[in-house]
């Protein structure tokens, strides 16, 4: 880091003391006979004692299951030094559903905002008996153990119900949001062949009603595993849904009549619970299987001591369910939490939506992103003045690196007394490598730390461990949320390409990042964005961090263009309304480059877009873009939100010489 650190919050020793994090190790202490006293020490006997560690969050998490039984108890770990191979509690059996289920009665367990279009309340009673009428129409259509229910669904109630039902029979289930095309939701679910599709026949953004019914069509005439699709009303109280083979209406599926008995079927510890899809934005889609036992284990952890969620605290993210912070977020049932869902703009009918609902609602965890975060700084928001917010203890982000300035802006803008958790992780371990530290200070433009039980380090390109240096995100020891393997790769070949080609045995996450003395992490980019101009690494977050505090620059994307034997740096920049990129203005944001960054950072080229193309979860698609201007094809232009966007990039002038 060249910034000289500056811690920008504490917890006072009440808040400290209060954590659930500091009565685990207080719990690890006295099952141990051990002394530790901070999270440093915490982490590292975590990661050396990798069996006490996780049989005590199942313990500290009441994990409702059986851990089996053995010669000297329950396995806890099977081949721990294989990875991968390795395999946690693989005796166990736990129902995934049994244990967000945990509590009954009046209660919120989930609140709903469509927008400023709907809002809805279930208890957690209201959720048992809808997951119960639900889990018995499946198991009516053959559902079992091992089949999957695929959802085509916005973050609303009907989607954690539909996951519940699903997985209380022991089915697998798999979701993608609305927004995705046709092509784009059968190359995910056409490989997992679903016995069930659930999906809604249109939903809101941006004030705007979108009617999705023909998409559903044409989805479920390709599906030829589909038994049934499930038609949830959610624009439209009674649409017409005559056209859609297979289709039933929600209501009509779950049926009236006294609410059938809710059974759980539990599943071996590391048998199937979701499968997820990586960006495919080179390919088709990979399908990453994940388990439920260590699902369950991870979300419990990161919930409950790495996010402080309690029982009865109101947890949102702002999420849709094509990306994994939605599975994520869904968890804190676990943790006894109330969900708080938003489907819709973040910014409908105004920037302000978000915390009238953190008001409103009592909202205790604020997850976002990243770039949330940076569009209500340009937009000159200033939530302290104009809300209480005084409920809110917790403020994630995450999708990418968190900038300095954006703390500097939660900080100063949002709330004083926050700890602002940025976290990174993905949908391949569906979690977090590197998250919050609620009894810890945040240090600016930092992680604040590794995650207890996942063995992180950065590694240069000897493949030796370094701190204060930039290289190579790895976790050099097993952990449970490990993808169980990948859907049709029966030999285990793509998944051992996807994360051990670069150091048999080693999990290489592929993010550039850097440990930072005080333990936290800084995050430069994806390592295969990495531009390299003379041969020096760049990460691409080091230039947006400086672009994107401009005013005049809304948003930016960076590649490296082949030129002349060597890379050059090309910047494209979004520009503010009314601005115009002429020489003052590139030379203003290459001098900001070279005084932020280094000379070396400064762009060859900088040219104007009219918009920046992302994946439907927002992320900007820098390996797409390198592709277009090198005259390669983008293999999967479904997998993007916007895929027009690419053919600003295409044939341009200014980059033939």
């Amino acid at each position: 880091m060249t910034d000289e650190a500056i811690k920008l919050w504490e917890p006072s020793e009440d808040r400290r003391r209060a954590t659930q994090i500091a009565a685990f190790m207080d719990a690890v202490n006295a099952r141990f006979h051990t002394e530790i006293s901070d999270y440093d020490a915490l982490w590292r006997w975590s990661v050396d004692n990798r069996e006490d560690f996780w049989e005590q969050v199942w313990d500290f998490g009441g994990v409702i299951g059986d851990k089996g039984t053995g010669e000297g108890g329950a396995r806890r770990l099977a081949d721990g030094d294989a990875m991968p191979g390795a395999k946690f509690f693989p005796d166990a059996r736990v129902n995934f559903a049994e244990n967000l289920l945990r509590r009954d009665g009046d209660g919120d367990a989930m609140v709903f905002w469509g927008e400023d279009k709907v809002k809805r309340r279930l208890s957690w009673a209201e959720v048992r008996a809808s997951v119960a009428r639900l889990a018995a129409a499946l198991k009516a259509d053959g559902v079992g153990p091992g089949d999957r229910v695929a959802a085509y669904m916005p973050n609303m109630p009907e989607t954690v119900v539909g996951m519940l039902a699903a997985t209380s029979l022991g089915a697998v289930w798999s979701s993608c949001s609305p927004d995705f095309g046709i092509q784009g939701v059968l190359d995910r679910f056409g490989q997992i062949e679903p016995t069930v599709l659930i999906a809604v026949e249109g939903y809101y953004y941006a004030g705007k009603s979108l009617d999705i019914r023909d998409k559903v069509t044409a989805v479920a005439a390709q599906l030829p595993t589909v038994k049934r699709v499930v038609v949830v009303p959610y624009v439209n109280e009674a649409p017409d849904i005559s056209g859609i083979e297979k289709a039933t209406l929600w209501a009509d599926y779950l049926g009236g009549g006294p609410v059938p008995d809710l059974e759980f079927t539990r599943m071996p510890f590391n048998d199937p619970l979701y499968i997820m899809f990586s960006s495919g934005t080179t390919g088709v889609p990979k399908c990453i299987v994940h388990g439920i036992g260590g699902t369950l284990l991870q979300h419990l952890k990161e919930h409950k001591l790495q996010t402080d969620v309690r029982p009865g605290d109101r947890a949102f993210y702002f999420t849709t369910c094509g990306w994994m912070m939605w599975n994520w977020l869904v968890s804190g049932l676990a943790a006894e939490a109330t969900l708080l869902l938003y489907d819709g703009s973040p910014f409908h009918p105004d920037g302000n939506i978000l915390f009238d609902y953190a008001d409103a609602e009592g909202m205790t965890l604020f997850g976002t992103s990243a770039k949330y975060i940076d569009a209500l700084n340009k937009g000159g928001m200033d939530p302290k003045s104009t809300h209480d917010l005084s409920t809110v203890r917790t403020m994630t982000s995450t999708g990418s690196p968190l900038v300095p300035e954006g703390f500097d802006y939660v900080y100063e803008h949002i709330k004083e007394d926050i700890q602002l958790a940025s976290i990174s992780g993905g949908t391949d371990i569906v979690s977090c490598f590197v998250l919050g530290n609620p009894i810890g200070p945040v240090w600016r433009g930092e992680i604040q730390k590794r995650g207890l039980g996942m063995a992180v380090e950065v590694w240069n390109e000897a493949g030796q461990a370094v701190v204060g240096e930039k290289g190579e995100l790895v976790c050099t020891k097993a952990f449970p949320c490990m993808p169980i393997y990948f859907w049709n790769d029966p030999d285990g070949a793509k998944f051992r390409a996807a994360y051990f080609e670069t150091w048999p045995g080693v999990w290489c996450h592929g993010d550039y990042v850097e440990l930072t003395p005080r333990g936290g992490m800084v995050i430069y980019g994806r390592s295969d964005a990495v531009l390299n101009p003379g041969g020096v690494r760049i990460g691409t977050a080091e230039i947006y961090r400086q672009v994107e505090q401009l005013p005049e620059v809304l948003e930016s994307l960076v590649i490296g263009q082949d030129w002349q034997g060597d890379v050059r740096v090309v910047l494209f920049v979004r520009l503010a309304e009314g601005v115009t990129l002429d020489d003052d203005l590139v030379a203003k944001i290459k001098q900001r480059i070279r005084t932020g960054a280094t000379p070396r950072h400064v762009p060859a080229k900088v040219l104007a877009v009219g918009d920046i193309p992302r994946t439907k979860s927002g992320k900007i698609v820098e390996l797409a873009v390198r592709n277009v201007v090198h005259g390669r094809p983008v293999k999967n232009v479904e997998a993007l939100a916007n895929p027009e966007a690419l053919d600003e990039y295409r044939d341009r002038v200014e980059l033939a010489g």
